[in-house]
């Protein structure tokens, strides 16, 4: 049986996607050299967040977008031998089109 993270509240759950092996120059990055890119896919979003009038306001993010978020963003979680990040809706920069 597979079990499934679903963030809370206004969170998302982001795998990163893969950081590029080589450089515009062709030269081949070893992976301790490679920063983790800013670059990931919505796995799975959150209810939404409560407002102060104590309503729910739905997410704009969706399962499947393509988003840029900051280099600081978020907390790195390891599940089940995968690696995600969770971070708020107002950390995304960016939807990738």
């Amino acid at each position: 049986m597979s079990k499934n993270i679903l963030p809370l509240y206004d969170r998302v759950l982001i795998k990163r996607m893969e950081s590029e092996q080589k450089s515009a120059g062709g030269i081949i990055i070893p992976d301790t050299a490679q920063e983790k890119t800013q670059m990931g896919i919505i796995e799975a979003v959150g209810e939404g967040k409560i407002t102060n009038d104590g309503s729910l306001r739905k997410l704009t993010l969706k399962k499947g977008d393509k988003i840029l978020f900051g280099k600081y963003s978020g907390t790195e979680i390891k599940f089940e031998s995968q690696e995600y990040l969770i971070l708020k809706e107002d950390e995304v920069l960016g939807i990738i089109q």
